[in-house]
């Protein structure tokens, strides 16, 4: 048996998972574990932590591995990562994923970027970022964005066999979904395989970052007087990008006829209308395009649309979202 590269004052090696629902986090760190503690001989523990359970709400899994006559007492979320997993490279607008990281963590992203591009936009001061396009992998495959996740973790925390994740990939599908053993099998391959790395030297006076556990603006000596909900973020200024998952629909003007079945089959208020004349002269509303901050990529307006107007496109272009996007027309919002 190998042994772990680094331990805290309790003798662990900590990993926490970012990502949304819907990406498969919560069973990549059971696969995690289970592989380390039956292929590789360690003492380990996964949990998640989520609210709703629910496709776009914030999910994070937290694992942790020592030694084998380690006792592990402690089920708290990871607030000391040495390795950070975000599954949607998105997820740094809304939360702090790199909270509580040492100088010389590494953080692993789903994205199309380079790791200099994530270094800047996270504001990491050093460590080493990693960088797969899970996304783009597990559209090919037909498979989930974990395993290919799981496959570049695999590379990073290289304590670990890789067979035995596979042997914990065939076992976890060959029951159930045989049909999808050798895919995911693939899947984790590629992962392991392609994801890249950069090392970034931290500065001299670098520290690990502060913990900072996320708390909700009302609670019991905040709320106002008669319950009201006066904060404005729960509708308008909400940003349900980050639960696309690699794809969206693109809207094609000329096609359209204004019939509203998309806007009928979005759960979402992602349609943006507009009135205006018709050929006679009639007033009528008018499909203007679709405003992306609101889209979750469901794509259920695209099964809806009668002419094929929408289609269904692989989100390749990290900017086609923003240059596309048509804003509603919100008074309280400009």
């Amino acid at each position: 048996m190998s042994r772990l590269p680094k331990v805290n004052e309790l003798g662990f090696f900590e990993i926490r998972l970012e990502s949304i629902g819907g990406l498969g986090a919560n069973l990549a760190g059971k696969l995690l574990s289970e592989a380390g503690v039956v292929g590789n001989g360690f003492n380990g523990l996964s949990f998640s932590s989520y609210g709703s359970e629910k496709k776009g709400s914030p999910v994070k899994g937290h694992i942790r591995f020592c030694e084998p006559y380690t006792n592990i007492r402690d089920t708290t979320p990871v607030e000391r990562p040495h390795v950070v997993a975000v599954f949607h490279d998105a997820l740094y607008k809304t939360l702090d994923i790199t909270s509580g990281m040492y100088p010389d963590s590494t953080i692993l992203v789903n994205s199309k970027k380079s790791p200099d591009e994530l270094k800047e936009l996270m504001n990491i001061d050093g460590g080493v970022v990693a960088v797969i396009d899970a996304t783009a992998i597990a559209l090919e495959e037909k498979t989930k964005v974990n395993t290919a996740m799981l496959g570049a973790l695999y590379r990073i925390l290289d304590f670990l066999d890789a067979d035995s994740m596979r042997d914990t990939i065939r076992r976890t599908f060959e029951k159930k979904y045989p049909h999808l053993v050798e895919s995911n099998i693939r899947t984790f391959d590629r992962g392991y395989n392609e994801v890249e790395f950069k090392t970034f030297e931290a500065s001299a006076d670098a520290t690990a970052k502060p913990f900072v556990r996320p708390e909700p603006t009302l609670g019991y000596e905040t709320q106002p007087i008669g319950g009201l909900v006066i904060d404005p973020g729960n509708s308008i200024f909400k940003d349900l990008s980050i639960s696309r998952s690699g794809v969206l629909p693109h809207y094609h003007e000329d096609s359209c006829i204004h019939c509203a079945a998309c806007d009928t089959a979005c759960p979402d208020f992602c349609f943006v209308w507009e009135e205006g004349a018709d050929k006679r002269g009639r007033p009528q509303m008018f499909l203007k395009g679709i405003d992306y901050q609101y889209c979750k990529g469901c794509l259920k307006c695209v099964h809806a649309c009668p002419t094929d107007a929408l289609s269904s496109e692989v989100e390749t272009n990290d900017g086609y979202a923003d240059a596309n996007r048509v804003p509603h027309l919100f008074e309280l919002v400009k």
